[in-house]
Parts: structure tokens; sequence; C-alpha cells
């Protein structure tokens, strides 16, 4: 199987996640990092090309977890990076409700 440059891998994780229940709620201006968001909260997770900066992570607390793909990668590599996003995606929820329950 041969890999996938790195925007066709983007886009094969994005159509794996859409299959799990999110969905493209935005897309920047060149086009190289989209969000994606399941059911109807401001949680969302980013595919990109490169890692995000301290100054966007944050600006922007409602991404949960980022999956970042710079080199090709095969189909499989593809879906063993979106599962571990959707695991990193159920830990920031994880860690966002626990921040909201504990006493203050």
């Amino acid at each position: 199987m041969r890999p996938l440059p790195p925007l066709e891998a983007l886009a094969h994780a994005s159509r794996l996640l859409e299959a799990q229940g999110f969905r493209e709620t935005a897309r920047n201006e060149r086009g190289d990092s989209r969000y994606l968001a399941r059911g109807e909260g401001p949680e969302r997770l980013r595919l990109s090309n490169h890692a995000r900066t301290p100054k966007q992570r944050r600006i922007h607390p409602e991404v949960m977890a980022s999956l970042v793909i710079r080199a090709p990668k095969t189909e499989a590599q593809v879906s063993a990076l979106v599962a571990a996003a959707l695991r990193d995606f159920a830990g920031g929820l994880a860690r966002r409700d626990a921040r909201l329950t504990e006493p203050r």
C-alpha cells in the first residue's frame, strides 16, 4: 500500500472521523487545518499539517485534541492516528469536565 501525501492523509482522516460522528465546522484560509465537532458543543478536534503554537492553544481552548500529519502515511497509519486522536479528544473532555466539577 503506497503512502498518502499529507493533504490526502488528512482528507482520509477527516472521512474516518466523519464516520465516528464528527463534522467539519471550519477550515483555515490556507486549507491546511480543519476543525471538526461532534454534537452541538464548542469542543473541536483539529486536523492539520502543523502543530499549534502556544498562543493558539491559549486563544482556542475549545480544541480538545489535534491530529497532525506532516509526512506521507499509509491508510493503516492514518487509522492509528485517528484512534489516538479520538482517545485524546475523550481525555480532553474528561479533563475539562473534572475542572468544571471540582470544588472551589
